[in-house]
């Protein structure tokens, strides 16, 4: 079993803000319900989301050893303002680097062995980091949205067929 995690916030109110990129991901890959795969969008706030996975893990031990998580069984897909618009990286292991809602995921899971896909959102501008993440893209910017969505698309497609590989793609 492979969890894969779109962080947002719930609500047509936050639907096409930079926060909720991950949500915008999940329901682009339906396809993968077939390949054994469980999506999630927490319907918690962001800052909360590591509820919602610990939940949903409880429910669905993961096979781990002595019940710990793998890198190949949690994929957290998220915003990231330290990285800019284009940019699309995938770690493992690593700190939650100021972002809420993955560092609830690391606090509820006792855990950062996990994936992460990050979607850089980083604005031109000094900006209020809390405002700006809850703000909709720019007409220009949504288009670029529309094609990091199709790449990661294919990124996790690749994935799942090959395993993850740690690198960082800018479109």
């Amino acid at each position: 079993m492979i969890l894969i995690v779109g962080l947002g916030n719930p609500g047509k109110k936050y639907e096409k803000t930079r926060h909720n990129i991950g949500f915008r991901i999940i329901d682009s890959l339906d396809f993968a319900r077939d390949k054994g795969v469980i999506l999630l969008k927490p319907q918690t706030f962001m800052n909360n989301s590591g509820k919602a996975i610990k939940s949903l893990i409880t429910k669905y031990p993961p096979t781990g050893e002595a019940g710990k998580l793998q890198s190949t069984q949690l994929w957290v897909i998220h915003d990231d303002i330290d990285l800019p618009l284009g940019t699309i990286r995938i770690s493992k292991n690593s700190s939650s680097g100021g972002h809420k809602g993955v560092q609830s995921i690391i606090n509820e899971t006792r855990t950062k062995n996990f994936t992460r896909f990050r979607i850089g959102i980083r604005p031109k501008f000094k900006v209020d980091t809390e405002k700006f993440v809850l703000k909709k893209f720019t007409k220009q910017e949504e288009k670029n949205i529309k094609k990091i969505i199709e790449k990661i698309t294919g990124l996790i497609l690749e994935s799942l067929k090959n395993g993850i590989k740690t690198t960082t793609i800018t479109i």
